[in-house]
């Protein structure tokens, strides 16, 4: 975020959901007021690749702390694997990994961890939409490689410790990519090496609304866009249904978010864009 600020000169970056150390992949960053979309973005489904080696756990789920063996997965099969994936598909309640940013107490787990508190977050309800096995490889060193399509908070290194313990042989997480964010895919993506001066990086950038989930738009006029803009409500036509409401300039650009008022029926801005 350090060196984007200094490239741009934008008083705030920041970033839509984290990755985990050793994971490569798509991670939207955003600039000055659409740094207050985050939570929106965070809504989207995310798609990865992992990487699940079999036989071992570790401490912190994947390949960074040191294996500990648990049985031998050699007689692993890949019909066995893609039954054992199924059971993780729908919501389903997750342990994250203690080596995580997860809040316990007030305090990150990965903090708790290196004092030697090992103990896991409290499981909670994760959303997996879908799990494919992409290939297997059988043997001492068995290795299953996945996509999953998942909603936010969801640990992919929850998941291979998990399917692990599920087959009776221990696993962990071995690489892993994000391939997909919502709509954004890895092909579209830039390498931060790649963004040298200001200009390579408004060269790639989007208009925010790409990382909002579905939602209604309205078109305002002139004179309701600078009462949008000074967080006032305005009333528009056609008249939005209820739920979450983008306001769009007479460009087409994305001016706020906000709702529905049905008695007062008018749009209320929530969150606006400088």
């Amino acid at each position: 975020m350090r060196r984007l600020r200094e490239l741009t000169g934008a008083k705030r970056v920041g970033h839509a959901g984290t990755l985990d150390p050793l994971a490569t992949g798509v991670l939207p960053i955003l600039f000055e007021s659409a740094t207050r979309l985050a939570d929106f973005a965070l809504q989207l489904s995310k798609t990865y690749v992992a990487d699940v080696h079999f036989g071992f756990t570790t401490a912190t789920d994947d390949a960074e702390a040191e294996r500990e063996p648990v049985a031998d997965p050699s007689g692993l099969e890949q019909e066995t694997v893609e039954a054992a994936l199924r059971a993780f598909v729908g919501r389903i309640r997750q342990e994250p990994p203690a080596f995580s940013a997860v809040k316990v107490e007030g305090e990150r787990s990965y903090r708790r961890a290196r004092k030697g508190d090992v103990s896991r977050p409290a499981a909670r309800l994760v959303e997996i939409y879908s799990v494919e096995l992409l290939s297997f490889a059988p043997g001492a060193a068995a290795v299953a490689q996945v996509r999953v399509v998942c909603g936010s908070g969801t640990y992919l290194r929850s998941l291979a410790r998990d399917l692990g313990a599920e087959l009776e042989v221990g696993g962990y997480l071995g690489q892993l990519v994000r391939t997909a964010y919502g709509p954004l895919r890895q092909q579209q993506a830039v390498a931060l090496d790649d963004l040298t001066n200001a200009a390579s990086v408004e060269a790639r950038l989007l208009p925010p609304e790409v990382i909002l989930p579905e939602m209604e738009s309205v078109r305002l006029t002139v004179e309701q866009e600078a009462y949008v803009r000074q967080g006032r409500p305005v009333r528009v036509l056609p008249e939005p249904g209820p739920g979450r409401v983008r306001a769009m300039d007479s460009d087409g650009r994305l001016v706020a978010l906000g709702h529905t008022d049905p008695l007062r029926r008018t749009f209320v801005p929530e969150k606006v864009l400088t």
